[in-house]
């Protein structure tokens, strides 16, 4: 008898142990999707850029700086290796495109163009893409790492190794309006 209610529980301890697991796997791979999609949407943007960047140049050629810097961030994105530096590098490119948005505002002819305009839409669409990805992915990494520390999943999580995620922040700079100086 004492045999059989061993089974028992070692079969419901088992059995939850598999289904522990098994629901952090689903979760770990919610957040690695909602990355996915940010991705996805990061490179819907950068696709745009080369093409705004031309744009600005026939009208801003003088402004070399702010031109080499949305250049700059973009690549540092393409060639970033962790989520951690992609996280870095996008924080840095949306604060060089509102200084470059900051500088176009100076030029009535190109804020006219409907080249440039179209394209700012185009860009402006897909940044508020980003904002619901993002939003989409620290949902995901909250549930992910709720389940990860709370008991007694943790114990799971330890056994099998699975790591907490980063949340997508915005950088310091992001709650500041860009500074454009002519």
């Amino acid at each position: 008898m004492i045999w059989i209610i061993v089974g028992i529980v070692l079969v419901v301890i088992v059995g939850w142990i598999v289904s522990t697991y098994n629901s952090l796997v689903q979760l770990r791979n919610k957040v690695k999707n909602a990355f996915a999609q940010i991705d996805a949407q990061l490179q819907r943007r950068f696709d745009l850029i080369p093409n705004l960047v031309e744009t600005i140049k026939g009208y801003a050629g003088h402004e070399k700086e702010v031109l080499e810097n949305v250049t700059a961030s973009r690549s540092g994105y393409m060639n970033a290796t962790s989520n951690e530096q992609k996280l870095e590098m996008n924080n840095q490119l949306t604060s060089t495109l509102k200084t470059l948005f900051a500088v176009a505002e100076n030029y009535p002819d190109l804020k006219a163009n409907t080249n440039f305009m179209s394209l700012q839409e185009e860009l402006s669409k897909t940044e508020d893409k980003v904002v619901y990805a993002r939003q989409f992915y620290n949902d995901a990494v909250t549930i992910y790492n709720n389940k990860l520390q709370m008991f007694p999943s943790n114990v799971v999580a330890g056994m099998f190794g699975f790591k907490e995620e980063a949340l997508f922040d915005a950088v310091d700079e992001a709650n500041q309006a860009p500074r454009v100086q002519f």
